[in-house]
Formats: structure tokens, sequence, C-alpha cells
């Protein structure tokens, strides 16, 4: 399933572009993720823990850099995992391009996910919800984690892992989806010509 979500960064367009040549501190800006291992070569092993209700859900697996424009400031990252326990596979290919925006830098992500097993049983509706939850948060600390990086503080500090807490994206991805339910049955209806 294709997901395209998209989201501003009070920051240069340039200085974000930078920041994203640091995968690790970039990684941990995403509730959840966490890398564990640099295998060279713009490849890495990680991991991915969310929480959505009553399953929980944790992907070991790799990720790989496969393509960085500097001059369209496109990144391109394949990465897939396998829940630790046997229930499910992820796949998916991340797109990520930045441009200038009035209040610094627009960031137009891309998702070509492939899930199986129990993520799967969410339905297309809740994950794109949950991964707009996501990628706003994301949002949010890449904002501050660039904020920190200026004041010089340390690496430590900067790649502290924020885990997906369960209970608060699926709440927000609840109200997301009951938001298209009442625009679906109150929107009006656009008059068709006779």
């Amino acid at each position: 399933m294709l997901i395209r979500n998209q989201f501003e960064v009070a920051q240069p367009v340039d200085k974000v572009w930078r920041f994203f040549d640091d995968v690790p501190a970039v990684a941990t800006c995403l509730p959840g993720a966490e890398l564990t291992e640099d295998l060279g070569d713009e490849r890495y092993r990680g991991r991915v823990s969310i929480r959505m209700g009553p399953v929980s859900l944790r992907f070991d697996g790799l990720a790989a850099i496969t393509e960085r424009d500097d001059d369209a400031r496109r990144i391109v990252v394949d990465a897939s995992g396998a829940d630790e326990r046997g229930r499910g596979q992820a796949a998916m290919i991340v797109s990520a391009r930045l441009a200038r925006a009035a209040s610094g830098t627009r960031v137009d992500v891309d998702q070509d996910l492939q899930v199986s097993g129990a993520a799967a049983q969410y339905g297309r509706g809740m994950i794109s919800d949950v991964s707009s939850v996501l990628m706003r948060e994301f949002a949010v600390n890449l904002q501050d984690a660039i904020a920190r990086a200026e004041r010089g503080e340390t690496g430590e500090s900067r790649h502290a892992a924020a885990p997906a807490r369960g209970f608060t994206i699926g709440l927000q991805a609840t109200l997301m989806a009951l938001k298209r339910v009442f625009r679906r049955f109150f929107a009006p209806y656009p008059s068709t010509p006779a």
C-alpha cells in the first residue's frame, strides 16, 4: 500500500538536509525506531517497536539507503523486517523529498508498505492513520533534534530513543478514522450538472 504524508520543519532546507546525513539521529526521531548496528555502505540493522491496542509488535530487520540525491534533496530507504515472535513481516520503501516552504522546510514522504501477519489485520485505513500520527511525532522530534544539535548537545542526549506508545497512537488514529466517517456522512455532496 502507498501512504503519503507531508510535514514542515521550521528550519532552513539546507540545515534539515545536512541533518539527514546523520542516519542514527534521524532514526531516533521516529518513535519506536532504533538502529542497533552500522553495517557500512549505508546499511543498518535495527528494530521498530509499536503497540496498537492489544497487539505489540517488534520488527527486527535491515535498512539500506538506496538513493541519495543532494541536488534534488531526495533520499530513498529500503527496509524490511520480521516480528521477533514470528507474527508477521513488513517491507517498506520510503522516499523523502525536502523543499523550501514558508516556515522553513516541507518534507514529502512516500511509503510503499507491505505487511503480513498481526499488523495486517488493522487494514489500510488504520495503518495509514497510524503512519500519519508517527510522521507528526517524527516532525516534532526532528525539529527538536536539530535545535539540540545546534546547541552542541552530546550525541548521547541527542540519540535517546522514544518508544511508540500504543494508547496515544491508537487513540489519535481512531479519532482520524472517525473524522473521515463523519465527513463521508455529513459533508455536502457536490451538485452534478444537469
